[in-house]
């Protein structure tokens, strides 16, 4: 095809926005085709599309703690197989310590051929229903080396010069407890690769191979700048931070997560030197993941709409010194690693709240939570039920925290009450915002939420991957502090707590109960405006008694 002849500055927007719109029908694509609640439903994957050399061009509309990651896997497959390449390949791993950030996220990777000539990768995340492993689900806390977390895959091929390679299949198959599931999310992803694949190939063939290239390098040029630029009108200087995880599901002693962000010009390091060193329990965040979540953060502060490219990445620097928790060394164990990744959110954006007071919200309620079911209903078929639950967020430095909302590293969607109980052994007994929940502050914090599950099957496990008992969400500027989450377990008329994370049988006719905590406000409570503690009440947000003891005002409660 001819190539068209556009000024170069609409051309690099032209080429920008199609790059966007591929990564999102890759996503559409996916979540269409996929099985399991937590891609059809939660969206806990992720798209991009890579360029000839690995690079990171273009990320889908789902999760940031995801596509930080992609440079670190795609270099793994290109050490591995280089020049071995061929049209129609198609490779998956999901080993953390080659590529991967844990065993349920399946990267699954097409290379992009026009004739014989490479020109891009098509690169998935998944997270799967099951990995096998001692815990249904595969997101446990207790295990204590990577051996017990379930199928550990290097980067192999998954396709052959188009053609499936069913031993790898057929590993997986005899290796998850629903592989129907887990074969259908593969598939899933191998669709939304096929996709990526199509929308790049008419892109290129619009515009020319060699105008594609130089666009390619001119928006990872153009992320690069912009990021500098933002970098640049920050303070010079050291802001350091410290959050705290409460435990590892295995020693009950608490975990500090440490950071010091230092600018100098346009660059931006960020050391983790002081945090815990790694830990016994599955919380463990490999690199790849901690460098994801610092990417993440530090995109909140670069404003306007940058490409969403690996170019931002560049005047980053992350340094997390081996064998802590944040760059564990094997045999590690690192399932529920999604915990302290949140929890290095929340410490970054402690720290970058002082380079922009104006701009950073209190801490986050988003994250800690992870909860799976796994057994076997009346005629032996397993099942497996895994979600992720998000709060709201914190105070903001202008409103209050947004109730109910994923965290601001990701863009997760819940699973709907009807769906869950119409696949699943489950009922949903109630799901709804706590009153009084929320941090004080000027504004806010954003309230925490319940949710409560009757197991209906006759016996099964339950998982518990949950936080935030003693070290609360932080407030900012003045703000209190959160509330803290809660597991409660029913059972024969008797109630009893549950540690923040543990694994457990649970019985037909159960009840578990999990509260999640309530985010941090900002400000000092004594600026709150009035009108707003009066609509609070009579949205049911807080009570009469609560403004009285964190506000010191008295509300007539029928009059407000």
């Amino acid at each position: 095809m001819k190539e068209r002849k556009l000024s170069e500055p609409i051309l690099l927007e032209l080429v920008k926005h199609a790059l966007d719109a591929i990564v999102d029908e890759m996503a559409i694509a996916l979540v269409r085709t996929a099985y399991s609640n937590n891609l059809k439903n939660s969206m806990d994957m992720s798209c991009a599309l890579c360029d000839a050399r690995g690079r990171l061009l273009a990320q889908g509309m789902t999760l940031p703690l995801h596509l930080g990651s992609i440079p670190d896997a795609m270099g793994c497959i290109a050490r591995k197989f280089g020049a071995s390449t061929r049209p129609g390949d198609v490779f998956i791993l999901n080993d953390p310590y080659e590529g991967g950030t844990h065993l349920p996220d399946f990267y699954i990777v097409k290379p992009v051929w026009r004739g014989d000539v490479l020109v891009g990768w098509a690169a998935t995340i998944g997270h799967q229903l099951d990995v096998g492993g001692m815990t249904p689900g595969g997101n446990g806390c207790d295990a204590t080396e990577i051996f017990q977390e379930g199928l550990r895959i290097p980067p192999v091929r998954l396709y052959d010069r188009g053609a499936p390679v069913d031993a790898i299949f057929e590993l997986i198959e005899r290796n998850v407890r629903v592989p129907r599931q887990v074969l259908g999310d593969v598939r899933a992803q191998l669709a939304a690769c096929a996709a990526g694949e199509k929308g790049l190939l008419d892109l290129i063939d619009r515009y020319g191979a060699e105008r594609f290239r130089t666009c390619s390098d001119a928006l990872l040029d153009q992320a690069e700048r912009l990021a500098r630029n933002a970098i640049r009108a920050m303070p010079d200087g050291s802001y350091a931070f410290e959050d705290w995880i409460d435990d590892d599901g295995v020693d009950p002693g608490p975990i500090p997560i440490r950071v010091t962000i230092t600018v100098a010009g346009d660059g931006l390091i960020a050391d983790f030197t002081g945090t815990a060193a790694q830990v016994e329990g599955a919380i463990n965040s490999p690199l790849p993941f901690t460098k994801s979540a610092v990417y993440a953060c530090v995109r909140h502060l670069i404003g306007g709409d940058p490409p969403n490219n690996e170019g931002y990445f560049r005047p980053i620097e992350v340094v997390a010194p081996a064998a802590t928790i944040v760059n564990p060394v094997m045999p590690a164990p690192v399932a529920a690693r999604g915990l302290t990744g949140f929890r290095v959110a929340n410490t970054l954006f402690g720290a970058l709240a002082k380079i922009a007071p104006d701009r950073v919200f209190a801490c986050e309620m988003g994250g800690d939570t992870g909860i799976s079911f796994g057994g076997y209903d009346a005629e032996r078929r397993p099942f497996v039920f895994l979600e992720f639950l998000f709060g709201s967020w914190g105070g903001r430095p202008t409103k209050d925290g947004i109730d109910a909302a994923a965290s601001a590293v990701v863009n997760f969607s819940n699973n709907p009450v009807e769906i869950v109980e119409s696949e699943y052994p489950l009922l949903i007994e109630r799901y709804g915002y706590v009153p009084d929940s929320g941090g004080a502050g000027k504004f806010r914090g954003g309230l925490a939420l319940v949710r409560q599950h009757r197991f209906l099957a006759e016996e099964g496990v339950l998982q518990l991957r949950t936080d935030r008992r003693t070290h609360l969400p932080y407030g900012l500027q003045g703000g209190r502090s959160g509330t803290p989450s809660q597991n409660l377990l029913w059972r024969d008329g008797e109630m009893r707590e549950l540690p923040a994370k543990c694994r457990l049988t649970i019985r037909r006719g159960d009840v578990f109960w999990h509260v999640l905590g309530g985010a941090g406000g900002w400000g000092d409570p004594a600026e709150r405006d009035p009108a707003r503690l009066t609509q609070d009440i009579a949205e049911g947000k807080l009570t009469a008694d609560y403004v009285r003891r964190e506000y010191g005002i008295a509300v007539e409660p029928e009059s407000g």
